[in-house]
Order: structure tokens, then C-alpha cells, then sequence
């Protein structure tokens, strides 16, 4: 059943790295205008924010399996929709609703997770469901980019709808309930407060705002860098795939004990101080090799972050409001996404240093998370 889920966050995630390289030309193939093409790429994440906070609350009520089934359901009928788009616009009400329907999948899933992994072991079923994002991230925008350049972009989309399906069917057959509330009652964004002033959950919301803010950054801002040091694109994507293979020998070797033995905070702490600092040195770094070093680092910063905060909001969490505490932390990792490229964008078009609005950002969390810890000591976190 674990191996099942770990395929499940696998092709969850793929759906959202796979368009990477493919939706904005499709948004101008349909004749969006450039405001229009950005407005498509930003929508989903946005809808993917009340999607988390939704879901949240559902989850909690109706059950994990229930939802993942809905959601992975919707998400590939969503999809089937994709080559059917005329126009700029109904490109963007399909993206409205992926948005919804994927932002209720990925809590679900990692609530489940929450559930079924033991205490001793969560920080390395964590790593597990690292890896399994690693995976995606890695294979995602090859495999878009590859079928797109090979045949017709609506291919990519409908290849993607039928891992969803098949993905549907292995939840419905294979997947078992691990949560349902006897309490049945109406959503209110009242019943998140608590949660909201968790100093864990917080601290974990924190951190996915800052590693996505981290994350958009590098999209945006490596291949303007690489372009100014005179090289080619491919180098851009040997520079993003060197941090993401670092992260996954960290998530699947012997080398995530780490995340059962270190305290989940002390890690989080540590990965977002090296990411920012890595950010802080590529405003100023030229050169090549050293570029290429600071992905390596890069990597281990965000190794040591992703794991270790799902484990705090799992551990911060019960049965009976887990699915809320990821739907806050899932909807924080979403506005850090929308947030990043925008955020770098408008610092690279002030400043001229692309990298310095996720430095601040970086390490300005991380003292906030310091600050949080000693304010509001948790023990054995």
C-alpha cells in the first residue's frame, strides 16, 4: 500500500512539473496575450490555495481515501479538457479548476502519510515522499518538453490524464481508510485558528512559503544568469537537475536516518540558512564550477528542509484535524509559488539582482523560525 502511495505522489506531482515547459506556449499557441499567458501559469496555483484549505476541512470530514479518489478523479477529467481549449481564455477556467481539484489531492495524500507512518520512522517516510517529488520534478519537464517537441502538446495532456485515471483506480482498489471524523460539521475558517497558532504548524507554514519563494526564484532568475554568462540553456538544466539528484540521494540512502535522529526544526533551520546563503552567493558568483557547487549545496539545503517540515505538521497534527494542518501548510507552499517568480522579477527589474529578494526572504524566515522556537519551546522537536 506504501509503494502504491509513493506512485501516487509521484503522478500527483508529475501533473504540475510535466506542464512546466509546455503551458505558456500553449497559452500563445491559443492566442493568449503575454498578460493572459501569466495570469494561466498563476491561476492554478492560486485556485490550488483554496483547493488546500477546502480539502482541508474535507479530508478531516469525509475521510483521506475519499478525497484522494475525488481528487485524483476530477483532476484527470480537468485534463481531458486541456486539447479541447479554443481560446485563451477557456485555457484559463480549465487551469481555475485544476487548480481546485489538485489543491485537495496533496493534503490528502500527505495526511495519509501522517497516519499510517510510525512515530520512529516518520522523518524517513518523509524523505520517501521527497523522493518521490524529486522524481516528478526531475522526470516531469523532460517528459513534457520531449512529447511536445515530438508530436502536439495536447498529447502531453492527455498522457497525464490517463496516469490519472489508472492512479484513480489503484486508490479505489488498493487504498484503505485511515481516517474518517464522526463529526460532521459545516466549514468555517474558524475551525484552522487553532492550528494557525500552532508554533509548529506555523513554523512548517514558514518554511514551504520560504522554499517555494526559494524555488520560483531559480526558475525565473538561473536562466538569466546562465544567459549572462555566456552559456546555453541546457546548462540551466544540468544546474536544476545537479540540486534535484543531490536531494534524492540524500531522501533515498541510508543518509535519511538523519530525519528520525536530528530534531525536525533544527534541520528546517539549517536548510533554509543554506539556501539563502547559496541565493546571497549566486547575485555575485560567476563562475561556472562554482555556480555548479552551489547547486550541490543548494540540494542539501532543500534535502534537509522538505522532509523535515511534513514531518512537523504530521507530528504537530492528530487524526482529527490533520487534513487542516496540511491544507494551511499546502496553501503556504502555494502562495510561495505564485509569490517567488513575481517577487525576483520585480527585485531583478530594480536592483538588478534577481537572488536578493529570496535571500532576504531566506534568512529573515529562518530568524523568525529561531525566534518562534525559543518563544514557544516544543520538546523533542
Amino acid at each position: 500500500m506504501s509503494r502504491i502511495l509513493f506512485v501516487i505522489i509521484v503522478v500527483s506531482f508529475l501533473d504540475t512539473f510535466i506542464q512546466l515547459p509546455i503551458i505558456t506556449p500553449y497559452a500563445m499557441e491559443l492566442g493568449a496575450s503575454h498578460l493572459l499567458a501569466g495570469s494561466i501559469v498563476a491561476i492554478y496555483s492560486l485556485t490550488n490555495m483554496i483547493g488546500n484549505i477546502f480539502g482541508g476541512h474535507w479530508i478531516d470530514r469525509y475521510g483521506r481515501k475519499r478525497m484522494l479518489l475525488t481528487g485524483m478523479f476530477f483532476a484527470a477529467i480537468i485534463l481531458i479538457f486541456y486539447p479541447l481549449a479554443q481560446s485563451g481564455w477557456q485555457l484559463f477556467f480549465i487551469r481555475f479548476f485544476h487548480g481546485l481539484a489538485g489543491g485537495v489531492l496533496i493534503p490528502a495524500a500527505f495526511a495519509y502519510v501522517g497516519d499510517i507512518s510510525k512515530s520512529k520512522t516518520r522523518g524517513r517516510s518523509m524523505a520517501f515522499t521527497g523522493a518521490a517529488i524529486g522524481i516528478a520534478a526531475i522526470a516531469g519537464p523532460a517528459i513534457g518538453g520531449a512529447m511536445a517537441a515530438r508530436s502536439q502538446i495536447e498529447y502531453v495532456f492527455i498522457f497525464v490524464a490517463i496516469l490519472f485515471f489508472i492512479s484513480t483506480f489503484l486508490i479505489y482498489q488498493f487504498i484503505e481508510e485511515s481516517y474518517v471524523s464522526t463529526e460532521k460539521g459545516k466549514f468555517s475558517l474558524s475551525e484552522f485558528m487553532p492550528l494557525l497558532k500552532h508554533p509548529l504548524v506555523l513554523q512548517a507554514s514558514l518554511a514551504a512559503f520560504a522554499l517555494m519563494i526559494s524555488n520560483g526564484t531559480l526558475a525565473f532568475a538561473l536562466p538569466l544568469k546562465v544567459s549572462d554568462m555566456g552559456l546555453t540553456s541546457e546548462t540551466t538544466g544540468m544546474m536544476l537537475s545537479t540540486y534535484g539528484i543531490v536531494a534524492l540521494i540524500v531522501f533515498l540512502t541510508p543518509i535519511n536516518r538523519i530525519f528520525d535522529r536530528i530534531s525536525s526544526l533544527a534541520l528546517v533551520i539549517t536548510g533554509i540558512m543554506i539556501i539563502g546563503s547559496v541565493h546571497i552567493m549566486l547575485n555575485i558568483v560567476t563562475i561556472y564550477s562554482v555556480n555548479m557547487l552551489l547547486m550541490v549545496v543548494y540540494g542539501i539545503g532543500f534535502a534537509f528542509v522538505f522532509p523535515s517540515m511534513n514531518k512537523i505538521v504530521a507530528e504537530a497534527s492528530s487524526k482529527v484535524d490533520r487534513g487542516k494542518a496540511y491544507g494551511i501548510f499546502y496553501a503556504f507552499f502555494s502562495l510561495g509559488a505564485v509569490a517567488g517568480s513575481f517577487v525576483s522579477g520585480a527585485t531583478a527589474e530594480t536592483l538588478g539582482l534577481p537572488f536578493f529578494s529570496s535571500a532576504i526572504t531566506m534568512m529573515t524566515v529562518g530568524v523568525i523560525l529561531i525566534f518562534i522556537a525559543r518563544k514557544y519551546p516544543v520538546k523533542g522537536k
